[in-house]
């Protein structure tokens, strides 16, 4: 690691950043560096320029990839360099507003029943029946479960926050057989050392690959990923009552913008809304005129 690499981590540290988001930072600086062939503190205004076009133009990269690389280099010669003048030649590109994909209780039901082993089966239902991050899980303790008062203690997520979440009776038993099973000491899904079980979190790429082959053993085409277990969760929640205050303060969300995305993935909300159309006065069908057959159309 370079002097100005350290300077970097060292300043990612200092503003509170993830272990995650500082190797992220770091690995995108990196690639930078690899592509303008030369030293970090000498690249200008003109080799920013043509790396962000090479990035939009290579066209591999998903917009937010691009938007978390722009935003490496903004701390790197902002923050770090104290080169304010470069803000200018760094603008995000514009996000794509995508609605997440989300499953339905069917689904998850077909996708926790299709984990491979109880190891699998306890994350899925974990990640689904508290609505976590992947992060989240990976370092979730065997002391976080109170199985006194029934929550499940999320500890320094997202903006290093705490939160309680509410600990279903369901997910509680196979917690509990799952520990019987597994005996985890410390992280409540132990990862491994040289091949051998070892009291570490376990990696993200452990948490996928239990999502990604539960999701093709029980059929299901669409786009699964860990993260569509929490959409899926908060969508749940709301279609079943419950307010987007409270799912706010269960999902760990800064910004109640966030949690407003929901409504527009809830098929009950969606649904209850008034459509105009029925407000409208319009003859039979049977009475508009007929099509005029000399002309082609396209059945519905």
């Amino acid at each position: 690691m370079t002097t100005l690499e350290m300077r970097m981590r060292e300043e990612l540290v200092r503003r509170s950043f993830s272990p995650s988001a500082t190797r992220t930072y770091l690995h995108a600086v990196k690639a930078f560096q690899q592509w303008v062939d030369k030293p970090l503190e000498e690249a200008g205004p003109d080799d920013l320029r043509r790396y962000h076009v090479h990035l939009i133009e290579e066209g591999r990269l998903a917009n937010a990839t691009i938007v978390l690389r722009i935003s490496a280099l903004r701390f790197l010669y902002i923050r770090v360099l104290k080169r304010r003048d470069m803000k200018e030649d760094l603008p995000y590109p514009k996000r794509q507003k995508k609605l997440p994909v989300v499953l339905s209780p069917e689904e998850v039901g077909r996708l926790i029943d299709s984990a491979k082993n109880l190891f699998h089966r306890a994350m899925l239902m974990t990640l689904y029946g508290a609505g976590l991050r992947r992060s989240e899980l990976c370092r979730l303790q065997v002391a976080n479960i109170d199985s006194k008062r029934m929550m499940l203690r999320i500890e320094q997520g997202k903006n290093r926050v705490d939160r309680d979440v509410p600990l279903s009776q369901q997910l509680l038993e196979t917690l509990r057989e799952y520990w019987r099973w597994m005996r985890p000491a410390t992280y409540l899904f132990p990862g491994t050392e040289h091949g051998w079980r070892a009291d570490k979190p376990i990696t993200s790429k452990v948490v996928w690959e239990a999502v990604r082959d539960a999701a093709q053993k029980a059929g299901i085409q669409k786009h699964v990923t860990p993260h569509t277990l929490r959409h899926s969760y908060a969508t749940h929640l709301l279609e079943a009552g419950a307010d987007l205050r409270t799912i706010q303060l269960l999902l760990g969300h800064a910004d109640m913008s966030h949690t407003t995305k929901y409504l527009h993935l809830s098929q009950k909300h969606l649904q209850a809304a008034p459509n105009p159309l029925a407000q409208i006065r319009v003859s039979s069908v049977k009475q508009a005129a007929p099509f005029n057959t000399r002309h082609k159309f396209i059945v519905l």
